[in-house]
């Protein structure tokens, strides 16, 4: 099974990533630092990947930053 990155604040695994024009997608970061939509019709296309932002806590950061 594999396992997902969490939120170092928090602890909780689902994060929003967003767009120039506001709109967001929940992701999940798969232990390769893959960053993956959790609805597999979403696309990632136009979305800045370099700030997740946690979707339990005010937590924000990079994929590096995760546990």
């Amino acid at each position: 099974m594999s396992r997902n990155k969490l939120c170092p604040q928090c602890k909780i695994r689902r994060f929003q990533v967003k767009n120039d024009a506001g709109q967001s997608v929940v992701v999940m970061v798969s232990e390769n630092n893959e960053i993956i939509p959790i609805h597999d019709d979403e696309s990632l296309e136009g979305f800045d990947l370099t700030v997740l932002y946690c979707l339990g806590c005010s937590w924000k950061g990079s994929v590096k930053s995760l546990i």
